[in-house]
């Protein structure tokens, strides 16, 4: 809206203008029908050579105004800026994320599937209206010759309008079928959540860099104007002969190595983030602002067995798995069913005649019950067939207990293991400030050169990305623990 507001301003006031002129022109133009009376000193009499360069000028002005219009850049305006917390991230993903929407459709469409085979358990009923014309070749219709009649019958116009219905009574392998579509759909809604997961441990980890990066951007920039300050205090103690040139030099180089450093930290900072824009699934024009700084969340303490007994119930590919399993063994008793009797129902009710109007209700009304005694080995085949998948998705939820078990060991270790590190870290991030002062002190005092100023810096810097790291994989290590058991969805989106 501000640039279009903008445009339309400058075109505005481009059209303004060129009324003026044009107005301007008409005040100074006198027709030719004027020419030879008397007219005032002060005024400005023109013939008609002179009307034709004027209105040439006011043509040539015309376009000159034209194609600024046309070609006017537009003026830019502000980005937008999305500002989200992590939370808020997770929620737009889930509502954004193509992979999610295509886990939703999937979903809707085993729900579709599960109705088509409910569908073959109801009534189906039809209503039909028809009208036929017929002639027979009776000789053709008896394979003979009958003496003393015609060779054809008809031509025959027959009406029919009534319906026709439909029914299975009893039939095991249809209800089975419909139960395996059931289970399907259970496993579909596993697989649905297991995306969400999914999307959701990729967007906490690029959250969760894009804040490490910021931290870094703002750690460098303290190292940064510190360094920067020793620079300056080391040419002044050579300005003032109390120091050298080589301190002055090693200060500089200390300078630029920070600078480079908040270079890359800017760049992965932006990397990040626009890795993040695309798991939302927003415009790239889009700018996003991260509204949550990196912290430190405490775990609670559980038992191991705890932890590895709720993730194999609540981890969505063991869930999906389960519903699979349960989906097979349906299968397999439809199959089973298709060796016993199955009842059926159907036939018509319909007015028939010649004509509508001589037409007259007529019906047929059926049960029907078949037995299969021969289906050339396709029934057992079936069987053994879904005996083998089975035993496939068994051996698939073992490895799959043991990956979980493996997820959720190894996650504990790491989070156990980053929340030392952290202590440590932030201890040794106190010790280098306080090292780095004192080093500082000494040097201005002009006890010793800038040696132990340099090493203190790069003391301070290591400090600095050991704690940030350190709080990184903490956080991670924290979402890893929640994927393992299979909690991401609740602790990151409720």
């Amino acid at each position: 809206q501000k640039i279009e507001a903008s445009s339309h301003t400058l075109k505005g006031m481009i059209f303004m203008f060129s009324t003026k002129v044009f107005r301007q022109e008409e005040k100074e133009t006198v027709v030719p029908g004027n020419v030879g009376r008397a007219s005032s000193p002060h005024r400005h009499v023109a013939g008609p050579s002179s009307g034709k360069r004027r209105r040439f000028r006011g043509a040539r002005i015309f376009f000159i105004l034209l194609f600024s219009l046309v070609v006017v850049p537009p003026i830019p305006g502000e980005e937008a800026v999305l500002r989200l917390t992590l939370r808020e991230a997770v929620r737009l993903a889930l509502k954004q994320n193509p992979q999610v929407q295509i886990a939703g459709i999937n979903l809707a469409q085993s729900e579709k599937d599960k109705n088509i085979a409910r569908s073959a358990l109801l009534p189906e009923i039809k209503a039909e209206v028809s009208e036929t014309v017929r002639r027979t070749n009776l000789e053709a219709f008896t394979g003979r010759t009958i003496p003393g009649f015609s060779k054809q019958v008809g031509p025959l116009d027959i009406f029919q309008g009534g319906g026709s219905f439909s029914l299975p009574v009893f039939d095991l392998t249809l209800w089975r079928r419909w139960q395996a579509a059931g289970d399907m759909i259970g496993g579909m809604e596993s697989q649905a959540k297991n995306v969400h997961e999914q999307i959701i441990l990729l967007v906490v980890s690029q959250y969760l860099g894009c804040l490490r990066e910021n931290a870094n951007i703002t750690a460098i920039k303290s190292r940064v104007d510190l360094a920067q300050a020793l620079y300056r205090l080391a040419e002044d103690l050579e300005a003032n002969g109390a120091g050298t040139h080589i301190d002055t030099l090693r200060a500089n180089v200390t300078l630029q190595n920070e600078k480079q450093r908040l270079i890359v930290a800017e760049t992965q900072s932006k990397t990040y983030l626009y890795t993040l824009a695309q798991l939302l699934n927003i415009d790239p024009q889009t700018t996003i602002e991260l509204a949550d700084a990196l912290e430190f969340f405490e775990v609670p303490d559980t038992e191991e067995s705890d932890a590895l007994q709720r993730a194999y119930e609540t981890r969505p590919e063991m869930q999906d798995l389960n519903a699979r399993i349960r989906a097979t063994e349906r299968q397999k008793q439809a199959s089973k069913a298709a060796r016993l009797p199955s009842l059926y129902a159907d036939g018509f009710w319909a007015y028939q005649g010649l004509s509508i109007g001589n037409s007259i209700p007529v019906y047929e009304y059926r049960v029907r019950l078949s037995l299969p005694l021969f289906t050339g080995g396709r029934t057992g085949a079936e069987i053994a067939k879904a005996d083998l998948q089975k035993a496939e998705l068994m051996q698939e939820k073992m490895e799959l207990r043991n990956r979980i078990a493996l997820e959720v060991k190894v996650a504990r270790a790491a989070l156990d293991s980053a929340r030392s590190e952290l202590d440590v870290a932030t201890l040794g991030l106190r010790l280098a400030g306080e090292e780095i002062t004192h080093a500082r002190d000494r040097f201005e005092a002009g006890v010793t050169n800038n040696i132990e100023v340099i090493t203190a810096q790069d003391e301070l810097a290591r400090a600095n990305d050991n704690q940030i790291n350190a709080l990184y994989r903490y956080n991670q290590a924290r979402a890893d623990m929640a994927r393992a058991g299979g909690q991401m969805e609740l602790l990151y989106s409720k």
